[in-house]
């Protein structure tokens, strides 16, 4: 059959193999394209459907805390706990504020105390300048005990003053030698002027990020590269505030200190004025806590814990 259709057009074997060869010879490669899918639809791969999204962000890596940033932050963490465990304990004693030198028992500003009501049940009182709230089962009178705070809240032990001021003033020197050390290493390496001091331009847009805060909209992109200004001024305000009323408020209150020092109780106002200020300035530092943890949640947890162990921190851009 082959030789009946070469004889009939005319073309032999020979002539047959050279036509077929130049044909061979100048053909190009059929392109392949795939084919094409509208953004924001599926396309099918076998029996799984594959969202092919619009615009992927582009994933930028930063080195954010230095070493010796990320080894005083941990350190601070035991410290912190340990602190404010056994300060409850040690406040359990004595479970009342006042101001001045002396301790008025009619007048404090605040005290937390188990009072017996007229129907003989313990209640767990608590009274801040003049007004009272009951607190029972929280503060006052929880789990069958009188004691200001409850016992998972105090350190060693439910009731062990002694050991709470041992592990106290441990933790509290060892609190002291750590922010030294960071706040050296933060003022030569102007990490304090440079990440920390707010700028005028911060200052002048802090509604705008109270109101982002408060509406959870938090900053993406390069604006997440630094601190915000809320940030700046907390983490000021913790350093250079809050930590020194603590640590000096606390020195005001050791006897053999006051000896070296009486400048202390004059600038303070007497050991129990000392001892409010501490107080409030403690639970300052709490809210703080509170609030930083909340934060490293609500911004990407396992983002942030990665930057605080290993240093460096993930930002994504919108493409």
């Amino acid at each position: 059959m082959a030789s009946l259709i070469r004889e009939g057009t005319g073309i032999d074997q020979g002539q047959e193999n050279e036509q077929v060869s130049e044909l061979v010879m100048r053909s190009e490669p059929f392109p392949l394209e795939e084919p094409s899918v509208p953004e924001g639809l599926f396309a099918s791969q076998g029996d799984v459907s594959v969202a092919l999204p619009a615009s992927a962000p582009v994933v930028e890596r930063i080195y954010r805390h230095r070493l010796l940033v990320r080894i005083s932050h941990w350190l601070n963490v035991p410290c912190l706990i340990i602190l404010i465990m056994s300060g409850l304990q040690i406040f359990n004693a004595h479970p009342a504020l006042y101001w001045g030198d002396r301790s008025d028992r009619d007048q404090p500003l605040l005290s937390i105390r188990p009072v017996k009501a007229e129907s003989g049940e313990m209640r767990g009182i608590t009274t801040i300048l003049g007004h009272k709230f009951d607190t029972t089962g929280v503060l006052g009178y929880s789990d069958g005990s009188r004691r200001a705070f409850p016992a998972w809240a105090t350190v060693p032990s439910a009731k062990f003053l002694a050991m709470g001021r041992q592990w106290h003033l441990f933790f509290a020197w060892l609190f002291v030698v750590n922010g030294l050390f960071f706040m050296a290493y933060a003022l030569i390496s102007r990490h304090v002027t440079r990440d920390l001091a707010p700028t005028g331009t911060d200052l002048r847009g802090i509604g705008k990020a109270v109101k982002d805060h408060i509406a959870l909209r938090h900053p993406k992109g390069d604006e997440a590269k630094r601190y915000n200004v809320l940030q700046k001024l907390a983490y000021v305000g913790i350093l250079f505030v809050v930590a020194p009323l603590i640590i000096l408020t606390g020195l005001t209150m050791s006897p053999t200190i006051d000896t070296a020092f009486p400048w202390l109780l004059t600038i303070f106002g007497g050991r129990q004025a000392a001892r409010t200020i501490h107080f409030i300035a403690c639970f300052t530092f709490v809210g703080f806590i509170v609030i930083h943890v909340l934060e490293v949640i609500l911004t990407g947890f396992f983002n942030n814990i990665r930057s605080m162990v290993t240093g460096w921190f993930v930002v994504k851009h919108e493409a």
